[in-house]
């Protein structure tokens, strides 16, 4: 371990949280911070990146894995230059997967229970009482049952709504219906009040929530979505939602980040709007998994979290 270098790339995380962090579990590990603007043949036996530059881990030499700061890493596979002879590892947290699950609950029950029809009524000064279906007449439907899509599957049981999921292969989760691969997107649609996307940004699932996934859904359907805004066709949400087939939105992830001020999302009446906040990576108990995975790597193994490039998670 001594003599090893880690450099950390992002835009948006703080350093001094991760460097600290580190520093506690493996001091000999040299911890550099970088903008990505490296000269080739910078030596780093390890990446901790968040969206770096085209072309940055390329320059790296000496590189035993990239760690991302995320669940997701297409902010990596991005890069046409990224190095994919080199591991690349992935977060899974029981605290992001928690934080995930609670954004996940808490705006399933915002829309099954109405609440920005009770915020406008109260903007307005409106009195005017209106019932909510039971949750038992509730069809919630979870794009991807990854370790995310799960875990908020199961956080979801207890309310009693109607619970499927939708995925690339089938998967076996008492309560919960199981669609799997594209012949079965449609019925899984057809039966989803709301609609939540969990799903890995991949060439496959890129622009999944458009105006043909949306014309599936149920009138009054809405979605919500805290995977990446990749994911979403922003403009045809919009004419879903303005020509009444769609109540309402939830969206965490954005096509561009930070959202641009003059985006007709912002104003819009049937959709709420949270700044990329739904799950955020703890340094303190993912730094542990980092360096558990440098233990393996040292000793010839893989790290923990690999993806599998071919499928891009």
């Amino acid at each position: 371990m001594s003599g090893e270098t880690l450099v950390f790339i992002s835009p948006s995380d703080p350093p001094k949280a991760w460097e600290s962090a580190f520093r506690s579990l493996a001091p000999d590990i040299g911890f550099t911070v970088s903008r990505g603007d490296v000269t080739p043949g910078t030596r780093a036996d390890w990446a901790v990146v968040w969206k770096p530059p085209a072309g940055a881990l390329a320059r790296l030499a000496g590189l035993k894995c990239i760690f991302s700061l995320g669940a997701g890493v297409d902010h990596v596979l991005v890069d046409p230059d990224f190095p994919t002879g080199i591991p690349l590892a992935r977060v899974v947290d029981p605290y992001l997967t928690a934080g995930m699950s609670e954004y996940v609950v808490l705006h399933v029950l915002a829309h099954h229970r109405g609440l920005m029809r009770n915020l406008a009524d109260q903007a307005a000064g409106r009195w005017a009482p209106f019932a909510a279906k039971r949750a038992d007449e509730t069809r919630v439907g979870i794009l991807g049952l990854g370790e995310l899509g799960l875990d908020a599957a199961r956080k979801l049981k207890p309310f009693g709504y109607r619970l499927a999921g939708w995925s690339q292969t089938r998967k076996d989760e008492p309560g919960v219906e199981s669609f799997a691969g594209t012949d079965e997107l449609a019925a899984f649609l057809a039966r989803t009040d709301i609609l939540v996307c969990l799903l890995p940004l991949t060439p496959a699932t890129r622009g999944i929530l458009n105006s043909a996934t949306f014309a599936l859904l149920p009138e009054g359907a809405a979605v919500i979505n805290a995977a990446r805004g990749g994911h979403l066709i922003e403009s045809d949400l919009i004419a879903a939602l303005d020509e009444g087939h769609m109540a309402g939105a939830t969206l965490d992830v954005f096509q561009i980040e930070p959202l641009p001020g003059d985006s007709p999302i912002w104003p819009h009446p049937k959709i709420m709007v949270t700044p990329h906040m739904a799950a955020l990576t703890d340094p303190r108990s993912t730094a542990i998994t980092m360096v558990e995975s440098m233990a393996r790597i040292r000793a010839g193994g893989r790290p923990l979290y690999e993806v599998d490039l071919r499928r891009g998670y």
